[in-house]
């Protein structure tokens, strides 16, 4: 037993699939956090020349984001819960309804991974012996441990991750000059981005790299395209 947990120690070391679910949710949340609240608060400080209303905006940002993107992925990963739970139940109508033709399904699986036929047909039988309803869900479902929807993970690690990522372009609005605070937040999110993208493809075991010019690119494209809305409708509030 004390082997068998020290193997999968040690495969959880070298693999990183198994942080696939939480690590999307955070680095969806932090990289949406960064992006958003910093698109807001250099939209509206190319169109403000008070500090004010640029803080306002970012922190309604801020606070909406976060309730949005945690509530958003509880709905979406609770619908995939919802698909998952009725595919299994119908799964298990099926093998108390007809064992033998979903024990041929299975055989016909492994036989399409390159077993031979009486070599599927057998570990058909000894995993449907061991555990029928687990064989199904894992190998003719594709259900697992690792890909398995986990909504109340995914909500709380993308609203926390949303909330650190959005404190940070807005702490820039607190206590930069106000002056250029457009370009002080641009260049503030991307360092945060490229923060970001490093510490995901590492956590990952990705390259580092790519992520980094990925994130950069669409961080500057977003940012981009909100000043230059805020720099179309300019609105003087302190006139």
């Amino acid at each position: 037993m004390a082997e068998k947990k020290e193997d999968l120690e040690n495969y959880l070391k070298v693999h990183y699939i198994h942080r696939s679910n939480w690590l999307r949710a955070v680095v969806l949340g932090a990289n949406d956090g960064i992006l958003s609240t910093a698109s807001i608060a250099i939209g509206v400080a190319a169109a403000s020349n008070l500090r004010e209303p640029i803080i306002l905006a970012t922190l309604a940002g801020l606070v909406a984001g976060a309730l949005s993107m945690a509530a958003g992925e509880y709905v979406s990963v609770s619908s995939q819960t919802d698909i998952e739970n009725a595919d299994i139940e119908r799964e298990k109508q099926e093998l108390t309804e007809m064992p033998e033709l979903e024990l041929q399904r299975l055989a016909k699986i492994y036989e399409n991974r390159g077993l031979k036929k009486e070599t599927a047909l057998m570990v058909a039988k000894e995993l449907t012996e061991h555990d029928a309803l687990g064989a199904h869900v894992r190998d003719e479902l594709g259900i697992n441990e690792i890909s398995q929807a986990k909504p109340i993970q995914a909500a709380f690690a993308s609203g926390a991750a949303f909330t650190i990522g959005g404190l940070l372009p807005f702490l820039v609005t607190l206590f930069h000059p106000l002056k250029n605070m457009e370009y002080s937040l641009y260049g503030f999110a991307i360092f945060f981005l490229i923060m970001l993208g490093a510490i995901a493809a590492k956590t990952g075991g990705s390259s580092i790299l790519k992520a980094v010019l990925r994130i950069t690119f669409w961080g500057t494209v977003a940012m981009g395209l909100t000043a230059l809305v805020g720099y179309l409708f300019n609105v003087n509030i302190a006139s």
